[in-house]
């Protein structure tokens, strides 16, 4: 057996000796020899190209797959770093206009409670103090609110307190920042009046709810729903002819009026002062 090998070891060597040698030679022959079979048969040449485009196509187009795969994965990735980036700047968007649109409606509602200011006319000889709520300080037994104005010329206790609806209450304090205003609601707040079409006069009594009661009324009077009320300017008070309220029901329980200017939606308001005296003077000194 060993004999066998030796023997084909020794036979095929120099066969594989001169095939080495030859061998650039060979590749050497075969392209010029494919040179001259272009030059002499250009179609053959064509077709022969063709055969082997069509046979090697698959195995590039398969080779090919992944690559084409990882690029559609590389850009999925920067379309959804995109994405995100455009989704922040879009939060960011929205959360600044959401802020620009509380402030928008903030300024919306200061400049309608101004607007209705404006429908006041003051008299010749009427000065006026504009002044914002600061705090309702009421509750179930006292109604009153905080104004950010203090002691200074036209404002003095017992003035008028109005909007551009109607009557408020008056000023009963005043500190050195602030002033406090007794609302027509309060228990305390008792305003002379006037039925506006029938002239009958009465007082429009607080009871510490949103509606306040007409009394001392002359017997046999008639009123209705729907009657205005105004101040009827006896006792130095408020000028004649401030719009109150209107008379809500009459019943059992009295004569209820709800008031022009509800008191949770007090904003501004404007102390008059009409030159008269009031019913709360400052306390003169000894």
């Amino acid at each position: 057996m060993k004999e066998r090998s030796r023997f084909a070891s020794h036979v095929s060597a120099p066969i594989r000796n001169l095939a080495q040698r030859f061998a650039y030679l060979g590749l050497v022959l075969a392209a010029l020899a494919l040179m001259v079979l272009g030059k002499a048969d250009i179609g053959m040449v064509d077709r022969f190209r063709a055969e082997v485009t069509d046979a090697v196509a698959p195995i590039l187009d398969v080779m090919s797959r992944p690559v084409a795969s990882a690029n559609k994965v590389i850009a999925d990735a920067r379309e959804l770093i995109a994405v995100r980036e455009r989704n922040q700047e879009l939060r960011t968007d929205r959360d600044r206009l959401l802020h620009w649109q509380m402030v928008a409606r903030k300024l919306e509602a200061e400049n309608k409670a101004l607007r209705e200011q404006l429908n006041f006319i003051p008299g010749k000889d009427v000065s006026y103090v504009t002044a914002r709520v600061i705090a309702d300080t009421g509750g179930t037994f006292a109604h009153s609110l905080l104004l950010n104005v203090g002691a200074q010329p036209g404002v003095g206790k017992g003035m008028a307190v109005t909007t551009g609806a109607g009557l408020v209450g008056r000023i009963s304090g005043i500190g050195s920042r602030s002033a406090r205003v007794l609302l027509i609601t309060d228990l305390n707040s008792r305003i002379p009046v006037l039925i506006e079409q029938s002239r009958i006069r009465g007082i429009l009594a607080g009871n510490n709810t949103y509606r306040p009661q007409l009394l001392h009324l002359p017997p046999g009077v008639t009123v209705a729903p729907g009657d205005r009320v105004v101040t009827s300017g006896h006792g130095g008070a408020f000028p004649a002819g401030l719009p109150v309220g209107v008379v809500e029901a009459v019943n059992d329980n009295g004569i209820s009026v709800q008031p022009f200017v509800p008191r949770d939606r007090i904003e501004y308001v404007r102390i008059v002062d009409f030159g008269l005296q009031g019913i709360l003077p400052e306390a003169e000194g000894p």
